[in-house]
């Protein structure tokens, strides 16, 4: 699983205040414990007014280089933000993200296709977010077909399907499942992509719902998560889920997992 971690995102009440007050040692320590946790990617998001965002976007990225390694995944709904905040980068990561919408992919995708950069690409267009299979199909074609004009392979690709919430759905994750799936037929070296807690807002006891839905979501073809990799129990249902799968030769990742404190009861 490639875990992408989603702390440093101003939408988070604690991670608005830190980058309100400008609290570099909060920033620099959520860089650090992701790392340490086993994040793949160190997601960064502003979420603060257009007129602020590039400057808060570099104060960020610097201090998350500064204090990991670890790669960058640009987050923010503006594509050309995404694309300004490339050079900021020391290394290839993710842009996060383009659509079917207006000219994203057409900013994006021409910065990135010689490069080793990485991309999600959100299932939506236009019209809106499609309601049904087949039109959430549709778009991950034109997207397809788009990423080819530009030569950027199945594989730097993270498909999101755009899970929404249980509590709104008349079939569950039925339909995301069926996409999912489809895709994976497809594209057997694309990667399928999400925000795990999206199927839980508005219900209680989220973490229950997340870690399920995480599990029939790994088994329908998804790869690739942005997700709070703190979260103990996410880790070890990943970890479970990948050996479960065969994706785990003898368990020796969940294993070391166990073994390093990220998985399993906190030690004291």
């Amino acid at each position: 699983m490639i875990i992408i971690g989603e702390k440093i995102n101003g939408s988070i009440p604690s991670t608005g205040r830190a980058i309100a007050a400008r609290d570099e040692a909060f920033i620099r320590d959520l860089a650090i414990r992701q790392a340490e946790a086993g994040a793949d990617y160190i997601d960064v998001c502003a979420s603060v007014d257009d007129d602020q965002e590039m400057e808060v976007m570099k104060w960020l990225i610097d201090i998350v280089q500064d204090a990991v390694d670890t790669p960058i995944a640009i987050d923010s709904p503006n594509a050309q933000t995404c694309v300004d905040c490339i050079p900021f980068c020391k290394k290839p990561g993710i842009v996060n993200s383009v659509s079917g919408e207006g000219d994203k992919m057409d900013l994006v995708f021409p910065v990135i296709a010689d490069t080793k950069w990485e991309v999600i690409a959100l299932l939506s267009d236009d019209t809106g977010i499609p309601k049904s299979a087949a039109d959430r199909l549709r778009v991950f074609d034109n997207i397809m077909a788009k990423a080819k004009e530009y030569n950027i392979a199945p594989e730097r690709i993270h498909i999101d399907p755009l899970v929404e919430m249980l509590c709104t759905s008349e079939e569950g994750i039925a339909m995301v499942v069926e996409v999912m799936t489809e895709i994976k037929k497809r594209y057997p070296t694309i990667h399928i992509t999400g925000a795990a807690s999206n199927i839980s807002f508005n219900l209680p006891a989220r973490k229950i719902l997340n870690q399920v839905f995480m599990t029939l979501a790994m088994n329908a073809g998804m790869d690739s998560a942005i997700l709070d990799p703190l979260d103990r129990g996410m880790l070890g249902t990943i970890y479970a889920t990948e050996a479960m799968l065969g994706l785990d030769d003898y368990c020796i990742e969940y294993i070391t997992a166990f073994r390093e404190g990220r998985i399993g009861p906190v030690k004291k």
